[in-house]
């Protein structure tokens, strides 16, 4: 096996359609990206257990445990409708220019390019994760750390399975969630991989989990979803528990700092929900593009969905200050922040792993 490091991320599309040679296992090369961070990490003494819901999340990971291989049915046959679904995108010039088949290669090429994102995102969870292991100063939150790790790693393995045997085609990491996870693994404090990780991105992937879930035709991805859905929640859960009463004894200049990361970290994430690699790809002014879609009030309402979800977190453990308050006002999201979700619902938590759900 060969690895070719490198330090920018590659930019090719992946067909997992096209037939590739075989290859021993010295001709295959991975291709891995180098980062740096300035990572502190820390013992911990004192094996206490400070917190019964960090504790009860914990045990509830072990429980709730499940196996990519053995507990979806992969042998399903992968249900692509031949319909063209009406759209928004109807209106809109070039895509109503295409042909049926050029139409229905767009909207493959926007859901790999969302599945690739899903994948993506998860192999940042995993790194975040593990330097979590690390880094996160009491015995709890290192356990659940490295349960979440583990988590994250099954995640990644049902996206890439999915991608490499039924979606066929895995686009490169789009440059706002690579430029937001740069952020958060390269930052020495332990609490903004937190907040950055387990209230934003998973926050955000849990909308969106949610609504793919809630308009695939596939049971194999419905399944995928609805598992990885379950640990998503934890996740957030865990994060929201840790940091409320963390961020309430930080000094008033060490919580605004927050404040802005978390605030900046969103700004990010709703630049990154634009398939811009799609559009470019087919010729497209990604401009144009994006300009119709907010006007279209598509973008604006799927944003304002996926936030609904990341507010009333970020109210919980008081990082909407009076500094922040008016630039989340301008983002058009904080009527969410006392939006209530089933998301970190322990009721919800605690269910039993239910496919036919």
């Amino acid at each position: 096996m060969k690895i070719q490091y490198t330090e920018e991320t590659p930019r090719k599309i992946r067909d997992y359609a096209e037939v590739e040679p075989e290859l021993s296992s010295k001709e295959v090369e991975d291709i891995a990206e180098i980062f740096k961070t300035p990572l502190t990490g820390t013992f911990n003494w004192d094996y206490s257990v400070q917190d019964n819901r960090i504790s009860k999340l914990y045990e509830l990971g072990k429980k709730l445990n499940w196996n990519v291989s053995m507990d979806i049915d992969w042998d399903r046959p992968l249900v692509v409708s031949e319909e063209i679904p009406v759209m928004f995108w109807d209106e809109y010039p070039p895509y109503k220019k295409l042909s049926d088949d050029k139409k229905r290669e767009f909207l493959r090429h926007r859901g790999a390019s969302q599945f690739s994102q899903f994948l993506h995102g998860e192999q940042g969870a995993l790194l975040v994760a593990s330097q979590l292991v690390s880094c996160a100063p009491t015995y709890q939150a290192k356990l659940y750390a490295a349960s979440q790790a583990f988590d994250e790693a099954r995640h990644v393995e049902a996206f890439t399975k999915y991608i490499q045997n039924r979606s066929k085609l895995m686009y490169p990491v789009g440059s706002g969630l690579k430029s937001l996870l740069d952020k958060i693994l390269t930052d020495e404090r332990w609490d903004l991989k937190l907040i950055g990780m387990q209230i934003i991105i998973e926050g955000l992937a849990l909308a969106a989990f949610n609504t793919a879930k809630a308009v695939t035709p596939d049971p194999v991805l419905r399944d995928i979803l609805h598992l990885i859905i379950r640990d998503e929640a934890r996740h957030v859960t865990f994060g929201v528990n840790y940091l409320e009463d963390f961020i309430e004894n930080l000094t008033e200049e060490e919580r605004e700092d927050r404040a802005m990361f978390a605030y900046e970290a969103c700004v990010i994430s709703k630049e990154r929900l634009f398939p811009t690699d799609v559009f470019r790809r087919f010729g497209w002014n990604e401009d144009e593009a994006r300009e119709f879609s907010n006007d279209a009030g598509f973008s604006l309402e799927f944003q304002r969905l996926l936030f609904s979800r990341v507010v009333p977190n970020l109210s919980r453990i008081g990082l909407l200050t009076d500094k922040v308050r008016p630039l989340y006002d301008q983002l058009g999201v904080l009527e969410f922040e006392s939006h209530t979700s089933d998301d970190i619902s322990w009721a919800e938590l605690e269910k039993p792993i239910d496919l036919s759900a």
